[in-house]
């Protein structure tokens, strides 16, 4: 059975948001197919503790005031672009009954021998899958054991992911999620530094001022001279 987490809200009022960030207290909303939207309000830290176990996989029974609890999941989490704290929660009340889709993480376990033995790097392509099944089954993560990564040809692909019966996942099965990569040859990597230094000269290049001639700009003397040149002489008056 799915591990559930406990996590207490209250209703918010009309409060504007920027007041309650500075109070330490994240505004949020829940709503599903079956339930009014209610924007409530829940603690920085209080959510903080919840969703670095829970994430966005993982059934929350939420406690708003002197409510019945509900079941929901972590929909979506706004951070700030500059300081990337949270200002903002999406909730969504499930139905346990009803089947829903969501994404799940993977989690590797183990160690490759390609990359011990033979100094190969580790390329995760993907870091979780999408699936669909009744929230009674879900599951906090998908472990996948990377030692059967032995040689440069050997990959794991979306359908060597091992989920409980009733979790289906909707990924293309033969889409690579873990692949190793052979380390570079004394030439790949001798022309690697021959590209970076003929862009560091390129750069270099670019970057010089052109030289200014010493005379300052020209036809400045010329121009000068020649406005004298066409002035003229007042004439004299005749008697």
């Amino acid at each position: 059975m799915v591990e559930e987490y406990e996590l207490s809200a209250s209703v918010r009022t009309n409060e504007k948001a920027k007041n309650l960030r500075r109070s330490k207290i994240i505004p949020a909303i829940v709503y599903g197919n079956d339930f009014k939207n209610l924007p409530i309000s829940v603690g920085v830290g209080t959510f903080n503790k919840v969703f670095s176990e829970a994430g966005e996989s993982a059934l929350i029974k939420l406690k708003i005031d002197n409510n019945p609890e509900i079941k929901v999941l972590v929909h979506n989490v706004q951070t700030h672009p500059v300081n990337s704290e949270i200002i903002h929660i999406d909730f969504y009340k499930v139905n346990m009954k009803q089947k829903i889709k969501t994404a799940i993480p993977i989690k590797e376990i183990g160690e490759s021998p390609a990359v011990i033995d033979l100094e190969g790097a580790l390329i995760t392509n993907r870091d979780e899958v999408e699936v669909e099944c009744l929230p009674t089954d879900l599951i906090p993560e998908i472990e996948v054991d990377i030692s059967i990564l032995k040689t440069f040809d050997d990959v794991v692909k979306v359908s060597d992911l091992k989920v409980p019966a009733g979790v289906e996942i909707l990924d293309d099965p033969e889409e690579v999620i873990f692949l190793i990569q052979p380390p570079r040859s004394e030439e790949e990597l001798a022309e690697l530094e021959e590209e970076v230094k003929e862009d560091v000269e390129a750069v270099e290049v670019e970057g010089k001022k052109p030289e200014e001639s010493e005379g300052g700009v020209e036809g400045e003397e010329d121009n000068r001279n020649t406005g004298s040149e066409v002035s003229e002489q007042p004439k004299e008056k005749s008697e």
